[in-house]
């Protein structure tokens, strides 16, 4: 069994790489994740900080302009400073990565394990559990989630550490798909042979969850975790740009485009770089979840090659009904 684990994991490792896009994601998430935690080398590397201002840095006759051209780009400054602060936006976009990943991956996490855990409830329940559970999660997924993070997040306190309220609030409202995407799955593999047995030997329903169904679950569940991810930055870049997610000094790529909606004809590049990197961080993360889910996709694994013999490249199948040349009679 370990060594067909093994084997298993090794394919999809192969597929995985055998898709230039997937590599190419893989490496932008790569660059992305030892930008956000080597922050404070970096920081410390330019000799700035992401909240001390500089106000000689800024021309207040033009209403807190950049001075210098490129939005004070210099060699102090290696992106420029934030009109009207004088912030250093350089590690104040390193800073925003670190918290777009913490709450997208934290909100992800909350929301795997909630819908993983109700979603298997329900499925390998009694039908009443079942029910019960189903029409809680439908009531879920209709609800408004940005309306609700909007309620939710301004009645909080604000000495409530604000990515740790958008990770509770992001994921305890959005994990109604997770949990109906591991129902499905539950009701068709409760069926097989291997649980059934397992059912009739006395295991107790915890035992058969673990041993027989949560590895099957593995990968649809960590093919819709890898879709979650790009989803739950653009939530918190949502919450942040109408104001309620992380409050400042503390960076934040939509709390800066927040702040850039006012500056975006004088300085457009206080508006192009963090919209870049939350462009390229979600389009890395979708194309990398599109590739997990095609690697970890049964029916990709067994597709054969259209036109071909025994699934072997370049050798053409003979026609139906027409004996190949040379053939014995």
């Amino acid at each position: 069994m370990t060594q067909r684990r093994t084997t298993r994991e090794t394919g999809v490792w192969r597929r995985l790489r055998a898709r230039p896009s997937a590599v190419a994601a893989a490496a932008v998430l790569t660059v992305l994740v030892l930008l956000a935690l080597g922050a404070p080398l970096l920081a410390a590397l330019e000799g700035q900080d992401a909240t001390t201002y500089h106000d000689a840095l800024i021309d207040s006759a033009r209403g807190g302009m950049p001075t210098g051209a490129y939005g004070g780009i210099s060699a102090d400054h290696w992106l420029g400073v934030e009109p009207g602060t004088g912030r250093d936006l350089f590690v104040r976009l390193l800073h925003g990565a670190q918290i777009s990943l913490l709450v997208a991956l934290g909100a992800t996490a909350v929301q795997v394990l909630t819908g993983v855990t109700i979603g298997l409830a329900a499925g390998f329940g009694s039908r009443l559990l079942d029910t019960v559970l189903s029409r809680l999660t439908d009531v879920m997924v209709a609800l408004p989630m940005l309306v609700l993070g909007v309620a939710l997040t301004a009645v909080v306190p604000a000495g409530f550490p604000r990515p740790l309220l958008l990770i509770i609030v992001i994921g305890l409202l959005n994990w109604g798909g997770t949990a109906r995407v591991v129902r499905a799955q539950t009701l068709s593999l409760k069926k097989l042979d291997h649980v059934a047995a397992a059912r009739l030997a006395g295991w107790r329903p915890a035992r058969v969850a673990r041993r027989e169904l949560l590895p099957a679950l593995a990968a649809p569940v960590i093919t819709y975790a890898a879709i979650l991810v790009p989803t739950n930055i653009v939530a918190e870049a949502s919450l942040s740009f109408l104001g309620i997610g992380v409050k400042p000094p503390t960076a934040s790529w939509g709390q800066m485009l927040s702040t850039a909606t006012t500056w975006f004809r004088a300085d457009p590049l206080y508006v192009l770089l963090p919209a870049a990197c939350l462009f390229a961080t979600v389009l890395a993360f979708t194309v990398l979840g599109d590739a997990v889910r095609a690697a970890l996709d049964p029916r990709e694994r067994s597709r054969l090659r259209v036109g071909t013999r025994d699934g072997s490249r370049g050798t053409p199948a003979a026609p139906a009904g027409r004996i190949p040349k040379g053939a014995a009679a």
